[in-house]
């Protein structure tokens, strides 16, 4: 693998504790060619507050605002929007 993006797809329903520790863990990457995509799937928390301070702070991040689908349909939503070559699913509170 040469300079192919990777799309890393996070869904996240209530996560805003551990998003930031799971975006910069991404970000940490030795991998610089990295899309982040934050899927908000009805989170009734401050998690989309969160995800839009982390988009300030990292512009390579991108956000989906949806209604609560459920993980499946908001991986889907965040899997449509991936430029990448390769995708990963990491859930709001990996590491």
């Amino acid at each position: 693998m040469s300079n192919e993006l990777i799309s890393v797809v996070i869904p996240c329903f209530n996560q805003a504790t551990y998003l930031p520790l799971t975006v910069e863990s991404v970000i940490a990457s030795s991998y610089q060619a990295i899309e982040i995509i934050i899927v908000n799937d009805g989170s009734t928390d401050d998690s989309l507050f969160v995800a839009e301070q982390l988009k300030s702070k990292y512009p390579g991040i991108h956000i989906i605002d949806q209604p609560n689908g459920g993980v499946s349909k908001a991986r889907n939503a965040g899997m449509r929007m991936a430029q990448g070559e390769y995708i990963l699913p990491l859930d709001g509170d990996d590491l």
